[in-house]
Protein backbone atom coordinates (compact mmCIF):
# COMPACT_ATOMS: atom_id res chain seq x y z
CA UNK A 1 0.00 0.00 0.00
CA UNK A 2 1.39 3.41 -1.00
CA UNK A 3 1.67 6.10 1.63
CA UNK A 4 -1.08 8.70 1.47
CA UNK A 5 1.46 11.54 1.36
CA UNK A 6 2.91 10.49 -2.01
CA UNK A 7 -0.50 10.27 -3.69
CA UNK A 8 -2.08 13.33 -2.12
CA UNK A 9 -2.66 16.00 -4.77
CA UNK A 10 -3.47 19.69 -4.61
CA UNK A 11 -4.74 22.29 -6.98
CA UNK A 12 -2.17 24.57 -8.61
CA UNK A 13 -3.54 27.54 -6.60
CA UNK A 14 -2.82 25.71 -3.34
CA UNK A 15 0.65 24.70 -4.49
CA UNK A 16 1.41 28.27 -5.61
CA UNK A 17 0.31 29.58 -2.21
CA UNK A 18 2.57 27.08 -0.44
CA UNK A 19 5.46 28.06 -2.72
CA UNK A 20 4.79 31.78 -2.12
CA UNK A 21 4.33 32.64 -5.80
CA UNK A 22 1.64 34.38 -7.86
CA UNK A 23 -0.22 31.65 -9.77
CA UNK A 24 -0.89 33.59 -13.02
CA UNK A 25 2.87 34.17 -13.35
CA UNK A 26 3.68 30.44 -13.23
CA UNK A 27 4.12 28.35 -16.40
CA UNK A 28 0.96 27.05 -18.07
CA UNK A 29 2.03 23.46 -17.35
CA UNK A 30 1.99 24.26 -13.62
CA UNK A 31 -1.34 26.12 -13.78
CA UNK A 32 -3.13 23.39 -15.73
CA UNK A 33 -2.06 20.31 -13.79
CA UNK A 34 -2.29 18.99 -10.28
CA UNK A 35 0.64 18.86 -7.90
CA UNK A 36 1.41 15.91 -5.67
CA UNK A 37 2.93 16.36 -2.24
CA UNK A 38 6.13 14.74 -3.56
CA UNK A 39 6.26 17.20 -6.48
CA UNK A 40 5.72 20.12 -4.10
CA UNK A 41 8.53 18.87 -1.86
CA UNK A 42 10.79 18.56 -4.92
CA UNK A 43 9.92 22.11 -6.07
CA UNK A 44 10.76 23.39 -2.59
CA UNK A 45 14.00 21.43 -2.33
CA UNK A 46 15.21 22.00 -5.91
CA UNK A 47 13.35 24.96 -7.39
CA UNK A 48 13.47 25.16 -11.19
CA UNK A 49 14.60 28.37 -12.89
CA UNK A 50 11.05 29.74 -13.29
CA UNK A 51 10.37 29.33 -9.56
CA UNK A 52 13.68 30.93 -8.54
CA UNK A 53 12.96 33.83 -10.92
CA UNK A 54 9.44 34.37 -9.53
CA UNK A 55 10.65 34.26 -5.92
CA UNK A 56 13.42 36.74 -6.71
CA UNK A 57 11.70 39.23 -9.02
CA UNK A 58 7.96 38.56 -8.77
CA UNK A 59 5.28 39.45 -9.41
CA UNK A 60 4.59 38.53 -5.81
CA UNK A 61 1.22 37.62 -4.25
CA UNK A 62 -0.23 39.91 -1.57
CA UNK A 63 1.02 37.88 1.43
CA UNK A 64 4.59 38.15 0.12
CA UNK A 65 4.20 41.85 -0.73
CA UNK A 66 2.80 42.54 2.74
CA UNK A 67 5.61 40.62 4.46
CA UNK A 68 8.32 42.38 2.44
CA UNK A 69 6.84 45.78 3.24
CA UNK A 70 6.28 44.91 6.90
CA UNK A 71 2.52 45.52 6.78
CA UNK A 72 -0.64 43.42 6.89
CA UNK A 73 -2.64 42.30 3.87
CA UNK A 74 -5.48 44.48 5.18
CA UNK A 75 -3.02 47.39 5.29
CA UNK A 76 -2.25 46.86 1.62
CA UNK A 77 -5.97 46.90 0.84
CA UNK A 78 -6.50 50.11 2.86
CA UNK A 79 -3.74 51.70 0.79
CA UNK A 80 -5.38 50.54 -2.44
CA UNK A 81 -2.60 48.06 -3.29
CA UNK A 82 -4.60 45.20 -4.75
CA UNK A 83 -2.37 44.01 -7.59
CA UNK A 84 0.72 41.81 -7.25
CA UNK A 85 3.96 43.78 -7.13
CA UNK A 86 7.41 43.01 -8.45
CA UNK A 87 10.49 43.14 -6.27
CA UNK A 88 11.43 46.38 -8.05
CA UNK A 89 8.07 47.97 -7.18
CA UNK A 90 8.38 46.84 -3.55
CA UNK A 91 11.87 48.34 -3.34
CA UNK A 92 10.59 51.60 -4.85
CA UNK A 93 7.90 51.80 -2.16
CA UNK A 94 10.50 51.15 0.53
CA UNK A 95 12.61 54.01 -0.83
CA UNK A 96 9.69 56.42 -1.29
CA UNK A 97 8.26 55.65 2.17
CA UNK A 98 4.77 56.97 1.41
CA UNK A 99 2.66 58.08 4.37
CA UNK A 100 0.37 55.08 4.13
CA UNK A 101 3.35 52.70 4.36
CA UNK A 102 4.74 54.39 7.46
CA UNK A 103 1.29 54.37 9.09
CA UNK A 104 0.68 50.70 8.27
CA UNK A 105 4.14 49.69 9.50
CA UNK A 106 3.43 51.46 12.79
CA UNK A 107 0.06 49.72 13.03
CA UNK A 108 1.68 46.35 12.32
CA UNK A 109 4.35 46.99 14.96
CA UNK A 110 1.61 47.71 17.53
CA UNK A 111 -0.25 44.54 16.55
CA UNK A 112 2.92 42.48 16.98
CA UNK A 113 3.67 44.14 20.32
CA UNK A 114 0.16 43.40 21.59
CA UNK A 115 0.33 39.80 20.35
CA UNK A 116 3.63 39.32 22.20
CA UNK A 117 2.15 40.87 25.37
CA UNK A 118 -0.85 38.51 25.22
CA UNK A 119 1.39 35.51 24.59
CA UNK A 120 3.53 36.41 27.62
CA UNK A 121 0.40 36.90 29.74
CA UNK A 122 -1.00 33.55 28.66
CA UNK A 123 2.34 31.85 29.37
CA UNK A 124 2.56 33.45 32.82
CA UNK A 125 -0.98 32.25 33.67
CA UNK A 126 -0.14 28.74 32.47
CA UNK A 127 3.03 28.69 34.58
CA UNK A 128 1.08 29.92 37.60
CA UNK A 129 -1.52 27.13 37.12
CA UNK A 130 1.23 24.51 36.74
CA UNK A 131 3.00 25.78 39.84
CA UNK A 132 -0.26 25.60 41.83
CA UNK A 133 -1.00 22.09 40.57
CA UNK A 134 2.45 20.87 41.65
CA UNK A 135 1.94 22.18 45.18
CA UNK A 136 -1.58 20.77 45.48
Amino acid sequence: MKSQQSTQTMKPATAAKKLGVYLPATPASFQEGVVTRAELNELQANPPEWLRELRTNGPHPRPVVAARLGVSIAGLARAGVTEPLTTEQIEALRQERPDWLEKERATQAEVRKEAARLKDLKQAKAEKREGGAERG
